[in-house]
């Protein structure tokens, strides 16, 4: 049982998950798509259970990309009603954990909007946890946005290009409120980013599963939660300087 080994004095502050594999599951089980949406939520919810019992404090869900936009416009649609559905105050309250979204907020129909606004209110205080949903989300929307921001600051005069840094970056995206993900998991057999979290994730440990999402569970998160304790973390530097550090 990797529940057993995981190093509780060890576990990343942040864990970022790419969800993939919904639709794939409910196609190998012959039903639709939406299926596996359905159960990939329930997932969401296992999850979020498991990462307070692990003390991750902030557990980041690439639930809708920009790209999403793109799919059929039932799956859309299907996929919205189910965000709705599934934004059960209750289940945040009762965990003590907190709500938020990034992305372009913009996009979003009114209803869900407005129902992610209010459930971010009303758990802002909460705080065994934070889940984030990056939702109608890209990183080069992202980034381009905070070059922007940056941008009209300079235009403006209050900011001097020359003191632009990493830092002045970081304050600039949607992700300024958490710190960095040590531990990037991505379900679903596939092995890319898809443009999520790019600037975020410089140095994260990445970890890929064959599972797919809806398969995924707090056993499979302590799996993962284990060989990223098993890693060695340099950031650029050796080995050696790492151990006598």
């Amino acid at each position: 049982m990797y529940k057993e080994q995981v190093d509780m004095n060890r576990v990343p502050q942040h864990v970022a998950i790419i969800m993939d594999g919904n639709g794939r599951w409910a196609q190998a089980r012959g039903m639709e798509r939406t299926m596996g949406h359905q159960a990939g939520a329930e997932t969401v919810h296992d999850i979020m259970a498991a990462a307070v019992k692990l003390g991750i404090k902030y557990l980041t869900l690439y639930t809708f990309s920009t790209e999403n936009w793109n799919r059929p416009e039932a799956e859309v649609s299907a996929l919205m009603a189910l965000l709705l559905k599934h934004l059960e105050e209750e289940l945040f309250m009762k965990q003590n954990v907190r709500f938020r979204i990034i992305g372009e907020k913009e996009r979003l129909p009114k209803n869900v909007r407005e129902a992610c606004e209010q459930l971010e209110e009303r758990t802002k205080n909460n705080s065994a946890s934070c889940m984030v949903l990056a939702l109608s989300y890209s990183s080069k929307w992202e980034i381009t946005n905070a070059v922007k921001n940056i941008a009209d600051k300079v235009k403006k005069g209050e900011l001097n290009p020359e003191d632009i840094n990493e830092k002045t970056i970081d304050e600039h995206l949607a992700t300024s409120f958490m710190p960095d993900p040590e531990l990037l998991i991505r379900t679903g057999g596939e092995q890319r980013l898809s443009n999520y979290l790019l600037w975020q994730s410089a140095y994260s440990e990445f970890y890929f599963t064959d599972e797919y999402w809806p398969d995924f569970n707090e056993e499979s998160l302590c799996k993962a939660i284990v060989d990223y304790q098993g890693r060695q973390r340099r950031f650029g530097k050796t080995g050696e300087q790492v151990e006598t550090k």
